[in-house]
């Protein structure tokens, strides 16, 4: 059963809803219309992956039917993210050859966001990430994925079908990720044309400016 709000303060959106892997669009387009509204739709497919992952750590760390609350809140320079949940066992980002049982989501989490943390409140915990809202999204965005580059390279088996004997090449790491970020979109629902189309129309237009 759906439980969905929001508070009507125009720069705080506050979202009930029950924790369960059939929410999970509901959410993620939640968020992409929230931005919308914000005019920060530069950020919609990061906050929407963040938001996903944080949902789903819910489901599986806390249960599925868990009553849980998602927080946006921009401000003059960023974006904050929060997911509160009635859980207050903290989770951690453990080493990156541990596989992909043990924290892949914090990793990528980590990976994407200016910052992330988790506050543990007197009803369970919120675990929160920053997006930056800054001009210079072109850099920001080229810094972010050298990050998840340097981070997925160490993870065991993703590289597996390129010649050991050489390093991979940026652009065959790139193309790997790609391919996984496809597979994880599918399997959540998504069209893989369709995220292709909107990231090429996203670069298109951060490119042009």
């Amino acid at each position: 059963m759906r439980s969905y709000g929001e508070t009507s303060l125009r720069t705080r959106y506050v979202l009930p809803f029950v924790a369960a892997p059939i929410e999970l669009h509901m959410l993620r387009r939640t968020v992409r219309e929230q931005l919308g509204e914000w005019n920060a739709s530069t950020l919609s497919d990061e906050a929407q992956l963040a938001v996903t992952e944080l949902a789903t750590n819910v489901i599986e760390h806390v249960g599925s039917g868990a009553p849980a609350t998602l927080v946006l809140e921009p401000t003059d320079d960023r974006l904050r993210i929060e997911m509160h949940d009635t859980s207050q066992k903290v989770p951690t980002q453990q080493p990156q050859n541990c596989g992909q049982e043990c924290g892949r989501g914090l990793h990528l989490l980590a990976a994407m966001a200016m910052g992330w943390g988790v506050t543990v409140t007197a009803t369970g915990k919120a675990v929160w990430c920053e997006f930056p809202l800054s001009q210079d999204g072109r850099r920001l965005r080229i810094h972010r994925a050298s990050t998840m580059l340097d981070t997925y390279q160490d993870l065991p088996g993703t590289l597996s079908g390129l010649d050991v004997s050489r390093p991979p090449t940026g652009e065959e790491s790139a193309t790997h990720l790609i391919a996984d970020l496809l597979h994880w979109l599918a399997a959540q629902g998504g069209d893989p044309d369709t995220i292709l189309d909107r990231a090429q129309t996203h670069y298109e237009a951060e490119a042009a400016v």
